[in-house]
């Protein structure tokens, strides 16, 4: 025989593929994956939940997502056929289902490692850091189309469905077509609903823009007619409505002038039989306010038509970049990456503990991280909450987050002002920063809110800017363990709960590796928990 006939006598018995069996097996929650669709496939026994979520984290683990790659490893490789107990291991298709049916499962497979992490007396919670990183989606850049050809490319489909069916009710009959498959093999993932949800998204995001301008505009048009215009330059969509607003304001009172001279001229040549002595004052359309303003009516109109013919040649000539969207996966954006350059994806969220545990972490479409402070500070302290409830007794490690360490990317008077704990957010870049603080210079732009301005002086001192040094360590290190080690640079799954999915299972493989790494999870440590 060419391997002994104990699986155990296989590989050492300190190889971490064991760990990992031993963990998930033993110590996770994996019962939202025994909710989950049968693994397997018609007229063949299941497989175990537990087996597929340990095959899956172990791949992971070594930088494998090819399912077919998993397939032919459970052959192959001594490691993924201890996971698969010795016979053939699941197929690519039953990989795959398995993992694209993950969805809320792998956001309780991330808690249950994170309390078996906990328990573990990892989690230190003095000091965290929040980063964002593009992750390559499951779909290219030269997919993307504008929204002009999204409708072309609809109509054309509408048309090459409708001459099909005609064909097939010419040659079946009415309403049959001769091929039909069972419902439930159908896929509904067809190539016309991806291209109809990227136009409807595209035209949704289009929609929300006007009502935000118009919004604006009204904001604008109703002080002006209170009397009481914000200061500043009108909004784009108020300029002509405002100039109007002047005119008819303008208009009516020289009208009420007029009428007001008529009626006490009559009155006067009742009673005295001559009129007023003063001249009438003159028609809205001769007196010169009221023509200087409709002078501005008419500009303003230009500006608008030359406002809308520069854009719209902009965007004719490239020189202003036209919105798209994927028709492979109509949820991922175009996203900017450092060193210049543009990749077709997302921006993953990570909060990450002092000794380089994920504490939360989400996908996001957003090009932008500033938005996404609150969210995750208010994930990582419900995540602070459960490890602190998980820590074996006897535990020194705070309770909760201690400071809050972000780039300027999250700079923001409302990020640094919201609830939570103490934090540190640049106000510009690193050696700005550490030039401020030795030159006593301000670092960042001017003109910010007084919140902002508090932050550039704190960042001064030598205990704000030390502390910030430990940022790049704590946040950025986790994306480049999953990116470099794990060599986890793109999603597999498309649509964004599913990439939401795989990239929170990558991030508590991600904290289970870390666990395995620094000699906390042990056989020896299993062994004590489990008892």
């Amino acid at each position: 025989m060419l391997l002994p006939p104990d699986m155990r006598e296989w590989l050492g018995a300190d190889h971490a593929v064991w760990l990992v069996i031993g963990a998930v097996h033993g110590h996770l929650d994996t019962s939202a994956a025994h909710r989950m669709r049968r693994a397997g496939g018609r007229g063949a026994a299941g497989y175990d939940p537990d087996m597929m979520v340990a095959l899956l984290a172990w791949a992971y683990g070594q930088g494998v997502t090819s399912s077919r790659r998993i397939e032919q490893l459970c052959r192959t490789d001594v490691a993924f056929r201890v996971i698969c107990g010795g016979r053939a291991g699941p197929d690519h298709v039953t990989i795959a289902r398995f993992r694209a049916g993950l969805g809320p499962a792998a956001a309780d497979l991330f808690a249950s490692v994170l309390r078996l992490c906990a328990r573990l007396g990892m989690g230190r919670l003095g000091v965290i850091a929040l980063d964002g990183t593009k992750i390559a989606a499951s779909a290219s850049k030269s997919a993307n189309r504008s929204r002009d050809r999204l409708a072309e490319l609809a109509g054309e489909l509408v048309a090459a469905h409708a001459a099909a069916d005609a064909a097939e009710d010419a040659l079946f009959g009415p309403g049959v077509r001769g091929d039909e498959l069972p419902p439930e093999v159908a896929d509904p993932r067809t190539r016309d609903e991806r291209i109809a949800a990227a136009l409807a998204d595209l035209q949704a995001e289009r929609d929300a823009e006007q009502a935000a301008r118009d919004a604006e505009a009204a904001e604008y048009l109703e002080a002006a007619a209170a009397g009481t215009p914000p200061p500043g330059p009108r909004p784009a969509g108020a300029d002509v409505a405002a100039a109007q607003l002047r005119l008819d304001r303008l208009t009516q009172a020289q009208e009420a002038k007029v009428a007001s001279w008529q009626r006490r001229n009559a009155e006067k040549k009742a009673a005295t039989g001559t009129g007023l002595p003063e001249r009438p004052p003159k028609p809205p359309a001769e007196h010169a306010k009221v023509k200087r303003a409709a002078e501005r009516v008419e500009k303003a109109k230009q500006r608008a038509a030359e406002r809308d013919r520069k854009n719209g040649q902009a965007q004719a000539t490239g020189a202003r970049p036209v919105k798209v969207r994927n028709i492979t996966d109509p949820h991922s954006r175009l996203m900017p990456v450092r060193g210049g350059g543009f990749i077709q994806g997302y921006n993953a969220q990570v909060v990450a503990s002092e000794d380089g545990l994920i504490l939360a972490t989400t996908v996001t479409q957003d090009t932008t991280d500033v938005a996404w402070f609150a969210p995750m500070l208010e994930q990582a302290q419900a995540a602070a909450r459960l490890i602190t409830g998980c820590r074996p007794p006897g535990s020194t490690q705070p309770g909760q987050i201690g400071l809050v360490l972000a780039d300027a990317g999250y700079l923001s008077e409302d990020n640094l002002t919201c609830d939570g704990p103490d934090r540190i957010i640049a106000v510009g870049k690193r050696r700005d920063l550490e030039q401020a603080a030795r030159t006593g210079k301000r670092a960042g732009r001017d003109g910010t809110g007084p919140a902002t301005t508090a932050m550039a002086e704190r960042l001064k001192t030598p205990e704000a800017i030390t502390a910030y040094r430990h940022r790049g360590h704590i946040a950025e290190t986790p994306h480049a363990h999953i990116k470099h080690n794990m060599g986890f640079r793109q999603l597999t799954m498309r649509g964004k709960p599913k990439a939401t999915a795989e990239w929170t299972f990558t991030a508590a493989v991600h904290n289970l590796l870390k666990a395995i790494t620094t000699g906390h999870l042990t056989s020896q440590a299993l062994t004590t928990l489990a008892s």
